[in-house]
């Protein structure tokens, strides 16, 4: 370490990840940086333009392992419990198609287990509608809570079920209720994040989506081993449905409501008392919560479109508005039709490659899941670093390349046990690719592009387009690989091809800005080239050793 009269070297350094302000500086010595007034070594770093918030948490960098950052961290999981939801139907229902019990209890066959899978989609489409006016007008809690309700009443019909019909309604009705928690839940992360880890925490929120599928599909598994005809081989599955659904409503209204909804309400003070405690540690003078608090009075409307829930012209009324749109109904597209449902036609799909043992079947089905997750994790960990544009593209290019490897592999397999293993690999490469990029940001990205007025309108406009996708995506590829056989799969690899291209020309970068100012990337005329651009920070440092952050200027720097 230099003393105050020694000779420093002029240094300068590039922090490209302002969502993480504390991790990942890059220093390099530069002999043409000048000096300031008293001696002073000029440091700049390059940041994204006109973040006012970043130069709050320059000057008070957070710590993640802070006592009131657990507590954060406590509260958010209740949030993420909404995705586990959605994660117990994704691959109980996918297993049990595999399990003989099931299939002829209720007569299901190629003709109308279509149909039967569908009723939960179904359901979800309905609750969509919903969905939004239960997150807006009383809350994202009640949201939450009124959806586990009805989850929870959904799965009693389906254990209880002793003909299809009842199973079908079951289904509907857990559906409804899986989308009412799937709206509000989102809305909640994100806007209850931390705003230096809001990628992490909220991108954490879809990766829970595993949790669920990882406890149904080796306990599906694990009862293969019985030897019984008994209906318990499905009715224990179906009824863990309801696990998370419990939990939520236990802790729900222990978690507090989200300061920006408390804001849309005219209840500043309650936003804030939220924001001192779980952003700022009991800090009052917090400049991050000053920050914050007046970007969501300035953004933030007590009359906005949010109290009128018939108001959908929210999501279109503006330029803006529609673009935000665009990239929300991209979401679906684009990762919704990437592939057939594998978590409910894995058992088949191995099936056609020859691997016709229930349990071999229920092995990989279940093998999928703790798999993507640890892909997903991974994910969480470069999302801030590098983005989610570039992710989200990278992803998209190599999923379409395995599905390519998939589809050539479909077509030689037959006689060629080999080229059908590696067909199923590439399904598994294809699913690690998908979840590191895309499980994260399938709610984080529509959850920040969405300013707070059309945030639950347009989450559950998300809900209600990925289901219509999994309902042609249930419906069609069983169709399709009957009369197409492996060239249907390669409609698959184009589609995502063109989501590159999509990407490339129309989505937004998010990283490194609050909600809040993210509103100021649509309303530049140019929302892309605003969102890639930079600023210089230059900072005037007396001692290498020691940053001064409260000497931070900003200067905007060309596109």
């Amino acid at each position: 370490m230099s003393g105050p009269g020694d000779k420093q070297q002029p240094l300068q350094y590039e922090h490209n990840d302002l969502a993480s302000p504390t991790e990942d500086l890059k220093v390099d010595y530069d002999e043409k940086s000048s000096h300031d007034q008293n001696g002073g070594t000029i440091v700049k770093a390059k940041g994204m333009a006109g973040s006012a918030l970043a130069d709050a948490l320059l000057k008070e960098p957070p710590n993640p392992w802070a006592p009131h950052m657990f507590k954060l961290y406590a509260v958010l999981f209740v949030s993420y419990l909404c995705a586990t939801t959605n994660g117990f139907d994704a691959n109980t229902f996918g297993g049990l198609l595999a399990t003989p019990t099931f299939t002829s209890y209720f007569g299901l066959n190629s003709d109308n287990e279509g149909l039967v899978t569908a009723m939960y989609v179904i359901g979800n489409c309905v609750g969509s509608v919903f969905a939004a006016e239960c997150a807006d007008r009383w809350g994202r809690r009640f949201g939450m809570t009124l959806g586990s309700c009805i989850c929870i009443l959904g799965v009693i019909l389906q254990v209880s079920s002793d003909n299809r019909g009842m199973l079908m309604s079951g289904r509907f009705i857990l559906g409804m209720g899986a989308v009412i928690v799937h709206t509000a839940g989102p809305a909640y992360a994100a806007e209850m994040s931390h705003p230096a880890y809001r990628g992490v925490l909220t991108g954490m929120y879809e990766t829970c989506f595993f949790i669920g599928t990882i406890l149904t599909t080796w306990t599906e598994y694990g009862l293969s081993y019985m030897n019984s005809t008994s209906s318990f081989h499905w009715r224990f599955p179906l009824s863990l449905q309801s696990l998370p659904s419990l939990i939520i409503l236990t802790f729900v209204w222990r978690i507090p409501e989200t300061p920006r909804w408390y804001m849309s309400q005219d209840k500043e003070d309650k936003a804030k008392e939220i924001l001192v405690k779980y952003h700022a540690g009991g800090n009052e003078d917090s400049l991050v919560v000053k920050i914050e608090l007046d970007e969501m009075r300035e953004l933030i409307s007590v009359n906005g479109a949010d109290k009128r829930w018939w108001d959908w012209r929210c999501l279109f009324d503006t330029r803006a508005n529609r673009h935000r749109f665009a990239l929300v109904a991209a979401i679906a597209l684009f990762g919704e039709l990437d592939l057939p449902p594998t978590s409910y036609y894995l058992p088949l799909m191995v099936a056609t490659a020859g691997i016709t043992s229930s349990k071999t079947q229920l092995l990989l089905n279940a093998l999928q899941t703790p798999i993507m997750m640890i892909s997903a994790l991974s994910g969480l960990r470069w999302i801030d670093h590098f983005g989610r544009r570039p992710l989200l593209m990278i992803s998209s290019a190599g999923m379409a390349a395995s599905v390519f490897i998939i589809t050539a592999c479909t077509a030689h397999q037959a006689g060629h046990p080999v080229i059908g293993g590696v067909g199923i690999a590439f399904i598994y490469v294809f699913l690690v690719i998908f979840a590191f990029a895309w499980t994260p940001c399938q709610y984080l990205y529509p959850s920040e592009v969405l300013s707070f007025y059309n945030r639950a309108k347009g989450l559950a406009a998300l809900n209600l387009m990925n289901n219509l996708c999994k309902v042609l995506n249930t419906y069609v590829p069983p169709i399709a690989v009957k009369n197409m056989n492996y060239r249907f799969y390669i409609l698959y690899g184009v589609w995502d091809a063109v989501g590159v291209v999509f990407m490339w020309f129309y989505f937004v970068e998010t990283r490194g800005r609050n909600l809040e100012e993210i509103d100021a990337i649509f309303a530049d005329p140019h929302p892309v080239k605003a969102s890639l651009k930079m600023q210089v920070h230059e900072i005037a440092v007396g001692d290498q050793s020691a940053y001064n952050p409260s000497l931070l200027v900003t200067t905007p720097s060309n596109p």
